[in-house]
């Protein structure tokens, strides 16, 4: 076994030396839809999103997930940290695990206490049982291998330990805007499901193999009031928008079908609100 390095705490990662990455086979579709999503991710600027649109869901995820001092906290596909760091600030002891080394290298710059380690959410390089909770804030829901990031998720947690969830629903904005981009975006790949699945408590339920509780909250977008100059900042900043503009040979049907989509969700007050899903469980 060996360890990874870094300025935060040290754990054994669980494949060896040599070994195909993360216990991956020759033949595994993670090897080659990997780096897909890798390159999704990193396109734009998430630490943009993350700042703009969803600072305190990380926060609101902690608090759901009772983290206590000296717990072990994994972070699946934390992106640039935003549950990551609330988890650290309420005395755990976390690792921040993301599939795109550019927002870990982000997050690492800005909190070096917390260990950053290159990991897919649906081949994790930790031992069995090696924390005590496990969470993700809209991240793991974006693995396309629902059963298979779930599995993983259930294994890194020790019986009795936490699972912690916060997911956009396929009913709020950000459900719709996937709703919205489906026709122009890129073929998912064979056997994906689709990400705003993770945001309904049955297919959780479902996935997890235990009883979850579940509480829906929502979460006001207020980047700019003005329709076009939001569908331009999507364009600028979030890997999946730019990755479907990027199919386009003309964008113009996607740009109509966009703007249409952020006129009729706008609220009176000129912002537009998000509803997302915590999801709670203690593993078996």
């Amino acid at each position: 076994m060996h360890r990874t390095r870094g300025t935060g705490p040290t754990h054994t990662l669980r494949h060896t030396v040599g070994a195909q990455p993360f216990g991956m086979t020759t033949t595994d579709p993670l090897r080659t839809i990997g780096p897909k999503h890798r390159a999704l991710w990193a396109s734009g600027s998430y630490a943009t999103v993350a700042a703009d649109l969803i600072p305190t869901l990380g926060a609101r995820l902690v608090e759901a997930a009772e983290i206590r001092p000296g717990e072990r906290v994994l972070d699946i596909a934390a992106g640039t940290g935003n549950a990551s760091v609330p988890a650290a600030a309420a005395g755990a002891s976390v690792v921040a695990s993301d599939l795109t080394p550019e927002l870990l290298a982000v997050g690492r710059a800005a909190h070096p206490e917390i260990e950053w380690v290159e990991a897919d959410a649906q081949a994790l390089p930790f031992e069995t049982g090696e924390f005590d909770v496990a969470l993700s804030c809209v991240g793991i829901m974006f693995a396309p291998f629902h059963e298979r990031a779930a599995g993983e998720l259930r294994r890194v947690v020790r019986p009795g330990g936490r699972i912690a969830l916060l997911n956009w629903t396929p009913q709020g904005f950000v459900g719709q805007l996937f709703a919205t981009m489906k026709p122009f975006a890129p073929p998912p790949p064979p056997g994906a499901s689709p990400a705003p699945l993770w945001g309904t408590a049955d297919h959780v339920r479902t996935l997890l193999g235990t009883e979850v509780v579940a509480t829906t909250g929502t979460i006001t977008f207020d980047v700019t009031r003005d329709p076009v100059a939001f569908r331009e900042w999507w364009k600028a900043n979030y890997g999946p928008t730019i990755a479907a503009y990027r199919a386009q040979e003309d964008p113009a049907a996607l740009d109509a079908a966009f703007l249409e989509f952020l006129r009729r969700t706008q609220d009176p007050a000129g912002t537009w609100t998000a509803e997302y899903l915590v999801v709670t469980a203690v593993r078996p």
